[in-house]
């Protein structure tokens, strides 16, 4: 199966997961810790996160580390910012048509 950036981002776990290695690299084991849910639950989150190209894994010795691949979450950037242009952009109309019918009401004495 394919994964991309949305599922990645779509579970709270996995989410926090990102927020947790934004700033550092931490073991498997101590990525766990800061978690309620069990760590077979983690690596499972870890693994979709890395499917994703959200996190890669390294080994050392017996022990894995996460490192997060923040760059690639741009694709979500981009994507917000896209939409955000189109509602300013229907929601700018919205409100010039809301002006005109009020000025058509204010011409013609009318009041609601």
């Amino acid at each position: 199966m394919r994964r991309d950036v949305y599922q990645a981002i779509a579970d709270p776990n996995r989410k926090a997961t990102l927020g947790l290695l934004a700033d550092q690299q931490l073991s498997l084991t101590s990525a766990t810790k800061n978690f309620d849910v069990s760590r077979p639950a983690i690596s499972g989150h870890i693994r979709i996160l890395a499917e994703c190209g959200r996190v890669v894994i390294h080994r050392r010795g017996r022990e894995r580390y996460c490192e997060a691949r923040l760059v690639k979450l741009n694709e979500v950037s981009n994507w917000i910012e896209h939409c955000r242009r189109v509602w300013t952009e229907r929601l700018d109309i919205l409100e010039d048509y809301l002006r005109e019918l009020q000025a058509k009401e204010k011409k013609h004495g009318r009041k609601k």
